[in-house]
């Protein structure tokens, strides 16, 4: 084979395909701007796992309202990004994916989130998963999961939808920013002491010396000296004074720093309460016989600022007095126990309160 048809026959081939490759991309782009959207077709997985949260018509019902174009539309028309949007918008959707099939259906595939609990505290109706993210309850949901009622206050807004540690992250950067803040109010408190220090510093320096060139007898020098130690006692009160309102304002700020800290500390508080909580639902609906057992978490903070729960039960009328979310597997063991060995006996309507808070024993109360 001659060089010249060794370098030819490939370049025709590449022209070849490189042709091929244009003519089928200008076909499609036509076939696109003519072929109209004929059906829409959405897919949300996990849809009964627990309930529902996203149904089929109720994402029509969005696109309907929306007015973004859709059926009937050409393929070219139809803003993707928009639906996408539209749908991602929404809290209890997790990711959210919109294509158009060459059989000009418009596909969208929907994740929604997996609640792990339900909140119905004071002023709230959201449900919230394992790693934190709230979201508001959508109407007419359906999801069976534990539900927290109470007195309790979780660490977030009440129409907060997010993640919380972020929120919780965002709090705290703006104490942060309060202190530093604070800490520059300081600086000219810083130099009124400095100033006051050095005219102090001055005051102590201040001497006289008899004037004998002027022949100036001792009585004249003393009196002199008088005066002066009357001026500096004087000026001495004055800078005590100073410093003492320059250090009260000082110790007023220093104050409200230590109170913005505390705001701080109370915040990761609050928010390590609230973990513990949904650890505490996980590990209960990872038991079969609590999940099923369990079916209300009644959530309150003490007034020394713990977080403590009581337990409604599906088996009788009493509630379980739980306390802190502390040793809680062998508050768990000690109630299968008075289960098994005393309820069982006893009967399940016999007891109004039972209680596990206090170290090995079960207190009852009727």
């Amino acid at each position: 084979m001659s060089r010249l048809v060794r370098y030819i026959l490939p370049a025709f081939l590449w022209a070849l395909v490189g042709g091929y490759m244009i003519f089928a991309t200008v076909a499609a782009r036509r076939a696109r701007s003519v072929r109209q959207v004929g059906r829409l077709e959405i897919e949300v997985e996990d849809s009964t796992a627990q309930g529902y949260l996203v149904t089929s018509s109720r994402v029509r019902g969005w696109i309907e309202r929306s007015g973004i174009p859709t059926l009937g539309t050409t393929v070219d028309a139809v803003d993707l990004t928009a639906v996408e949007k539209l749908i991602a918008c929404n809290g209890f959707v997790e990711r959210v994916a919109a294509y158009v099939a060459h059989s000009g259906a418009l596909h969208i595939a929907i994740e929604p989130r997996r609640p792990l609990v339900r909140l119905l505290t004071e002023g709230r109706n959201a449900y919230v998963t394992t790693g934190g993210y709230v979201f508001a309850a959508p109407r007419a949901s359906s999801l069976y999961v534990p539900v927290v009622t109470g007195s309790y206050q979780p660490p977030f807004p009440v129409d907060y939808v997010g993640d919380i540690r972020m929120w919780i992250d965002s709090e705290q950067e703006k104490i942060e920013q309060r202190i530093a803040e604070l800490e520059q109010e300081k600086y000219p408190l810083f130099r009124r002491e400095l100033d006051n220090d050095r005219r102090t510093a001055a005051l102590r320096r201040m001497r006289i010396k008899q004037r004998w060139w002027r022949l100036e007898r001792a009585s004249e020098f003393e009196l002199r000296v008088a005066e002066l130690r009357a001026v500096k006692a004087e000026l001495r009160r004055r800078y005590r004074y100073e410093a003492r309102l320059v250090q009260q304002e000082i110790d007023h700020i220093a104050g409200r720093q230590e109170a913005e800290r505390e705001r701080q500390k109370k915040l990761e508080k609050s928010y390590e309460d609230f973990m513990k909580l949904l650890t505490f639902v996980e590990r209960v609906e990872d038991d079969d016989f609590w999940r099923s057992e369990v079916v209300q978490v009644i959530a309150r903070t003490t007034p020394g600022g713990a977080l403590e729960v009581d337990l409604v039960p599906r088996s009788g009328r009493y509630r379980i007095l739980f306390g802190r979310l502390e040793n809680e597997e062998r508050k768990f063991s000690k109630l299968m126990q008075f289960y098994r060995k005393g309820l069982t006996k006893v009967g399940w309507d016999t007891y109004r309160t039972i209680d596990v808070r206090y170290g090995d024993q079960v207190v009852c109360r009727k």
